[in-house]
């Protein structure tokens, strides 16, 4: 009968796995969808402390388990109340690592369990697949976690590519011998794990900030098949759901990213791009810089009948979401049109620009998906470029020599008039001049965005 009732209780949380992540399609449902799904966990963490049994006995050992809940819990509230939303990406990053180490860790102590027998060849292939995997997870996200909190740098060592696929290469091969031969070997655990923490810290060493998004969605998803994995070993079908659906989402996710950045996902997985890319080839840009008055700037926008806000990681850094929505409210009160356009890889991670302005309350069909927003940048009176740099550079679509050259970007150079705010003329992570900044319908105005964006505010106030 308890058999009978945690394969229930499992049900119940797969399926609330799978309506929590519907809902977190749309941005109006996505906290309820949130809660939906940790209520699910919930429900499969407790059916199997309580209901699980293995060789017919209880898991037992209840003081350690809850022990580890509450702390876990304590730590990671704590952690998700102080984090500013700036460094969400980083508490992002080093969550999915935990994740990845937890299921190689399951591995690890299921394989021990084995040790000096004889597995059959899909016993030991889930064991040492979940194994590997949450280990590249796991190393590879710690470097992603140092990479965006400014702690390590970008390092590409010379041959890196072919430095990676000969260590995935021993991997694997590994890997097809401990399942040929079904010995469970510790040294062969022990030399997998080493493996593939150097393979983890390696391909993502050399990735630069600005390919992120793509990084945290593909290590996403490596912890979700690491997962999916421990899932089978258990036969835990809420685990194995959770699993599949981590690592699906988060393989597609990792697809739409490639895409939006141009990239190749064979590519992300040797790690050969984001920092190995080539720096400063491209042409250099034609014609000068022009400012642009706060002044000039308010009466620019006060009788505009429409315009854009593109949002990148310097409004982030500079935490200016809060006045870009009161600018949006001055504006639509003075019967002006109001939007925000944003790039799939704007920020540090997938949806960066979303939760940021979302924190800041602006209503979600005021952001704009690229697709949408280009095809309004051409009827689009003035168009603020706040922090972004090469998802905005037209050099993608004019110069074969360029980096980005085939990166889908925002159009901006089609909209009437351009204000690009910065702190300087600084370069953007492909470290090529934008474009944009020397077009003719190109004005600059210097200084930290928050600040020139509350003058800006107060300004048109006046006005």
């Amino acid at each position: 009968m308890e058999i009978s009732i945690l394969q229930i209780a499992y049900l119940i949380a797969s399926i609330t796995f799978i309506l929590g992540l519907k809902m977190l399609s749309k941005p109006q449902s996505a906290r309820r969808g949130n809660l939906i799904a940790a209520g699910g966990m919930i429900i499969g963490i407790f059916s199997t402390i309580f209901l699980y049994k293995r060789d017919g006995q209880s898991l037992g050992n209840y003081g350690w388990i809850f022990g580890g809940i509450i702390i876990g819990a304590i730590i990671g509230t704590l952690m998700a109340k102080r984090i500013k939303m700036t460094a969400m990406p980083q508490m992002v990053s080093f969550f999915n690592g935990m994740g990845g180490a937890c299921a190689a860790i399951i591995g690890v102590v299921e394989f021990s369990r084995h040790a000096g027998e004889m597995l059959s060849g899909g016993e030991m292939f889930i064991t040492v697949a979940g194994v590997f995997i949450g280990t590249v997870s796991f190393a590879g996200s710690i470097i992603a976690y140092g990479k965006l909190e400014g702690k390590i740098g970008d390092k590409n060592l010379p041959g890196q590519q072919v430095f990676n696929l000969l260590i995935l290469g021993a991997i694997l091969c590994l890997i097809g011998y401990m399942c040929y031969t079904g010995e469970a070997n510790i040294m062969y655990l022990y030399t997998l794990l080493g493996l593939s923490v150097v393979y983890g810290l390696l391909f993502v060493m050399p990735i630069g900030g600005a390919d992120m998004p793509v990084v945290i969605s593909l290590l996403n998803s490596f912890t979700g098949m690491a997962a999916a994995f421990g899932g089978f070993m258990y036969n835990n079908q809420a685990m194995l759901t959770g699993g599949i659906l981590v690592g699906s989402a988060g393989t597609i996710l990792t697809i739409l990213m490639c895409k939006a950045m141009n990239r190749s996902l064979t590519n992300v997985i040797i790690g050969s791009f984001g920092g190995s890319s080539a720096k400063g080839d491209a042409r250099t840009a034609a014609g000068s810089i022009k400012e642009i008055s706060l002044s000039d700037a308010a009466v620019l926008c006060m009788y505009s009948q429409k315009v854009m806000i593109v949002p990148g990681y310097g409004l982030a850094v500079a935490q200016a979401q809060h006045i870009c929505h009161e600018l949006e409210r001055v504006l639509e009160n003075n019967g002006v049109e109001f939007a925000y356009a944003i790039h799939p890889v704007a920020g540090r991670m997938p949806g960066h620009m979303n939760v940021l302005l979302a924190e800041a309350d602006v209503s979600y069909d005021k952001l704009l998906e690229m697709e949408d927003a280009n095809a309004q940048f051409a009827n689009t009176d003035v168009v603020l470029v706040i922090g972004a740099n090469d998802v905005v550079n037209p050099a993608a679509h004019n110069d074969p020599s360029s980096p980005i050259f085939g990166m889908p970007i925002l159009e901006v150079e089609l909209a009437k008039n351009i204000i690009v705010l910065k702190r300087g003329m600084a370069k953007g992570y492909a470290g090529i001049e934008n474009e944009l900044f020397y077009s003719p319908k190109t004005r600059m105005l210097f200084g930290d965005a928050k600040d020139t964006l509350g003058k800006l505010v107060s300004e048109i106030k006046s006005l």
